[in-house]
């Protein structure tokens, strides 16, 4: 990170900053084609950080993971703008947390099922929700394995 003093090195705050975010992006990329998407997730944190992500079975974003797995991801928080007496004392205060993993479609029942409870959980705060099995078949499950991550306050 150019600013150091901006870095948010607390792995504690960082994750404050992703629980607090109401949606993550995703960049990917095919050949020189790069696709942005936005998504709502789930996170979970320890040893092995990942983001779940729920989504349809087919269109441009699984065709691209297919080709390449490998993704940058953003999320931002606590937007102010302040103004300033000349046009560049403007700016704007937020947290951010960007990094960058491997993204793959879960097949497997039980792993699906977990990162739905994962994403229900970020948006409710609860663990105890069932899923329709219909529902869970036809629903595309992404896993997004984080293999590293930066945060910072602006």
């Amino acid at each position: 990170m150019r600013r150091k003093e901006k870095e948010i090195t607390d792995i504690i705050l960082t994750e404050e900053i992703i629980a607090k975010a109401d949606v993550c992006r995703i960049a990917l990329a095919s050949g020189d084609v790069p696709y942005l998407v936005t998504m709502n997730f789930g996170y979970q944190g320890g040893e092995n950080p990942r983001f779940w992500f729920h989504c349809a079975g087919e269109g441009r974003k699984i065709e691209m993971i297919k080709k390449n797995n490998h993704v940058c991801f953003e999320l931002d928080i606590d937007h102010e703008l302040y103004s300033g007496e000349n046009g560049c004392d403007w700016g704007m205060k937020y947290k951010s947390v960007v990094g960058y993993g491997n993204i793959s479609i879960i097949t497997d029942k039980a792993a699906k099922t977990e990162g739905l409870n994962c994403i229900m959980k970020h948006y409710s705060g609860r663990t105890d929700h069932s899923f329709d099995e219909k529902t869970t078949d036809r629903t595309t499950v992404l896993m997004l394995e984080i293999t590293e991550i930066t945060a910072k306050k602006s």
